[in-house]
């Protein structure tokens, strides 16, 4: 489902380092499709302060899509993905969480759903100006609302942080399995963001379980990319 509302808006903003994501080298072949509770609790093991501070969040492991061949196996913590070098361990900070964070983490052996993950070195990344943002898994405070009542609650918590709305499209149902149950999530685009909204969304992210990769905002090619392949 899409909203759509043209509006003209510009404004410049310098990037600071008050919010920012910290960039892990990985050393493991493989982790769960369903990750984001065993890796969560893996970091908390290590650095258990994590739950204290509302604006850290932890990425999913991102791999390549199916391709070449190659299949994403389906959803769920007993299947693979298989990781490549390339692949990096993503964690968004405050500013003063990262000089700790960079000199604990390197080195530090996790067990993620049974598979041996080893974090190397750290760099830090500065946010992104991009007017368009994708959020892979957003959670509702509502049960199970549908695609407009979905679109309606995250407009309502974006204007709480005086972030309006222009164009946003609604995508696929996502499922976390926690110890306490299964966690519904949905993936959310929006476009044609002002630079101070889009720093502010993603510094402040959206929604709860941001230790599970929810509520993350990521800069994206853009929406009319998506419609025209859609």
């Amino acid at each position: 489902m899409m909203y759509w509302n043209e509006t003209d808006q510009s404004d410049a903003v310098g990037v600071t380092d008050e919010v920012v994501d910290l960039v892990f080298a990985l050393d493991c072949r493989q982790v769960p499709v369903d990750h984001a509770y065993t890796l969560a609790a893996a970091l908390l093991r290590v650095c258990p302060w994590m739950t204290e501070e509302p604006l850290l969040a932890i990425h999913n492991i991102q791999v390549a899509g199916s391709q070449n061949g190659w299949e994403r196996p389906a959803h769920g913590t007993a299947n693979r993905l298989e990781v490549s070098r390339r692949t990096k361990l993503k964690v968004r900070a405050p500013r003063e969480r990262v000089p700790e964070l960079l000199a604990t983490l390197p080195g530090t052996r996790l067990d993620v759903g049974n598979c041996p993950v080893t974090l190397g070195a750290g760099k830090v990344k500065l946010l992104s100006q991009e007017s368009t943002l994708f959020a892979r898994y957003l959670v509702a405070e509502t049960a199970t609302p549908d695609e407009h009542g979905f679109l309606e609650e995250m407009a309502r918590a974006l204007a709480a942080i005086d972030i309006l709305v222009r164009k946003a499209l609604c995508g696929k149902t996502s499922v976390l399995a926690t110890p306490r149950g299964e966690i519904l999530a949905r993936s959310l685009l929006l476009a044609d963001l002002s630079a101070a909204e889009s720093l502010r969304l993603q510094q402040h992210g959206l929604g709860p379980h941001r230790l599970l990769g929810c509520g993350i905002f990521i800069p994206h090619k853009g929406i009319d990319a998506v419609i025209s392949t859609g």
